[in-house]
């Protein structure tokens, strides 16, 4: 695959966001619609995944946020859950050395330690590998549900200081997300117009884009296109 760099049409107007998160949906329909198993959408979503990331890296975008599995995701039949599984097992194996490579480091959002023990020490191990890199940040959302996300910090919160000293720097210093950049652009692929329980604190003032596209559809021009629409926005902030 090329890994050419991939810009924004020339009639963006604005700065590459540093933070884009994406919510990555459409792989059921893709199937559907072509006569084919669900598990066919969901592999077509891998691929899409190798392409977005790439044409983020080319781009310069400093972190990219993958909605992978949501804590909703476990309500599906126990075969497409495995399915899941096992391709997420096998992109962090044949991915791994290409993300060691272009020094992408890799972070995990969610409650991953629900999932099977060789999973989880697949995981806990890229993340070791990705440590030391300093390149862009690819941030996989895993057995992530942002209420439960907030719940939780707050209960940490709680437990050490007292309520007028919880403020938002204390909550974003406690979320899932620490450390990364401030988020800035989220795309929803497949026409559907909600987050879905995805980085609802993150996105107080982020853009938000829908776009029909279904996500194995999905490539480095759609992300070109989504980025220079973010380009052309304008971002008050409450103010004028």
């Amino acid at each position: 695959m090329s890994t050419a760099p991939i810009l924004a049409p020339a009639d963006a107007t604005g700065a590459i966001p540093r933070h884009v998160a994406i919510i990555m949906d459409g792989n059921g329909r893709w199937a559907r619609q072509r006569h084919l198993p669900r598990l066919a959408g969901h592999k077509a979503g891998v691929e899409a995944v190798r392409r977005v990331t790439r044409a983020a890296r080319a781009m310069g975008i400093e972190a990219l946020t993958l909605y992978a599995f949501s804590s909703e995701n476990w309500r599906r039949p126990a075969e497409e859950v495995g399915d899941l599984m096992g391709l997420l097992r096998l992109f962090i194996r044949s991915d791994l050395a290409e993300l060691t490579r272009e020094n992408v480091r890799l972070r995990v959002i969610g409650d991953y330690r629900a999932f099977s023990a060789d999973l989880i020490t697949l995981i806990d191990d890229a993340i070791a590998r990705t440590a030391g890199n300093d390149g862009p940040l690819l941030a996989i959302a895993l057995n992530y549900g942002a209420q439960a996300e907030l719940a939780a910090a707050a209960r940490r919160l709680a437990a050490r200081l007292p309520a007028d000293q919880i403020d938002e720097a204390a909550i974003e210093a406690e979320l899932d997300t620490a450390g990364l950049p401030p988020l800035d652009l989220v795309v929803r692929t497949s026409g559907e117009q909600r987050l879905s329980n995805f980085l609802l604190w993150q996105a107080a003032y982020a853009e938000l884009l829908f776009v029909d596209t279904l996500w194995p559809d999905f490539d480095g021009d759609a992300l070109a296109e989504a980025v220079a629409a973010f380009g052309r926005r304008q971002r008050r902030y409450g103010g004028l």
